[in-house]
């Protein structure tokens, strides 16, 4: 692994794909990388990645929403990676750095060229809170005029390394997903980039959530449609945990039962676990658990106006 600086102030390191567990994904996707190039921390021992991708002209709802999913995935040791660009991927890089954790930019740029440069700042602070700027785009020094060209790349009739703008990003797309666990698209118009990442997620085998949207709204056009071919509709970051930690999920929700089960006395707790395992008529709950008609219908009555039970009419209930 070499290292120099560049005008960006950072140490500029290269490596394969293979030489990390963070990017040794990135070695079974289609057109896989050569060399990764990246200035930071790769993270070590990572639990789940997720990418949240999105629209550069986002909506108040879209930075409310992406900067939620950001924060909470961070309080669950969960990376998050993005694409630094205006719109969603900054504010989800911002919300996961708020909570602490830590988080991944990939560009679709020449590492030392950090796009857009007023986000500079932001890149910085990724790297200083322990996270990483990647492109698979060599500097364009004089040092690695050698490098392998990189798709989107080709060399001038001078030698020069050049750069089709327009499809480096586009093929940029593909490791975003290919270092993600699932992917969630925040907002998208119908010609969105990030239904590209979508795309890529997709073929690589990846999970795919899509943030429902005003049908009106031109920016969530993308999102619904991702939503009909079959994404799965996210209204929550629970959705995303329970498919990224199924068995802690199971956990969680196995104990959350168990509390919707406990009255704040033993005759509400025997009325709600009767209530649990099917019963439903008063008379069988009294019969059952031995109850007096007025003990139960003062603690019936209780549990509705608390709002743990309701009625079904002629003395029959379930759980709320």
């Amino acid at each position: 692994m070499s290292t120099l600086f560049s005008h960006f102030s950072k140490k500029i390191n290269h490596i394969s794909p293979l030489e990390h567990n963070f990017t040794e994904a990135l070695d079974t996707i289609a057109l896989k990388p050569k060399i990764l190039y990246f200035y930071g921390k790769l993270p070590e021992n990572v639990a789940k990645t997720v990418a949240v991708v999105g629209s550069r002209h986002n909506t108040r709802y879209g930075e409310e929403v992406a900067y939620r999913i950001g924060y909470e995935l961070a309080r669950h040791g969960v990376v998050v990676i993005s694409g630094l660009a205006y719109g969603i991927d900054s504010i989800a890089h911002r919300g996961c750095l708020d909570a602490g954790g830590c988080t991944v930019a990939v560009l679709g740029t020449p590492i030392d060229k950090i796009y857009p440069r007023s986000h500079i700042g932001l890149a910085n602070e990724i790297i200083e809170k322990g996270g990483a700027i990647i492109s698979e785009y060599a500097p364009r020094s004089f040092d690695y005029r050698d490098a392998p060209l990189a798709p989107g790349e080709y060399l001038s009739e001078s030698g020069k390394r050049l750069q089709d703008a327009k499809s480096s990003f586009l093929h940029r797309n593909r490791l975003i997903s290919g270092l993600s666990d699932a992917v969630v698209v925040v907002e998208a118009a119908e010609r969105s980039g990030s239904l590209n990442t979508a795309t890529h997620a997709l073929n690589q085998g990846k999970d795919v959530f899509s943030v429902p949207g005003n049908i009106n709204n031109p920016y969530s056009q993308g999102c619904n449609k991702l939503i009909r071919q079959g994404a799965i509709p996210f209204t929550e970051v629970d959705d995303i945990l329970q498919v990224l930690f199924p068995d802690e999920y199971l956990k969680k929700q196995r104990k959350k039962r168990r509390k919707q089960l406990i009255g704040d006395t033993d005759v509400e707790t025997l009325i709600l676990q009767a209530l649990d395992v099917g019963m439903r008529s008063g008379e069988e709950i009294m019969k059952n658990a031995c109850l007096p008609p007025e003990v139960f219908n003062e603690a019936i009555t209780m549990l509705e106006i608390k709002g743990r039970v309701r009625s079904l009419g002629a003395n029959n209930w379930s759980l709320n």
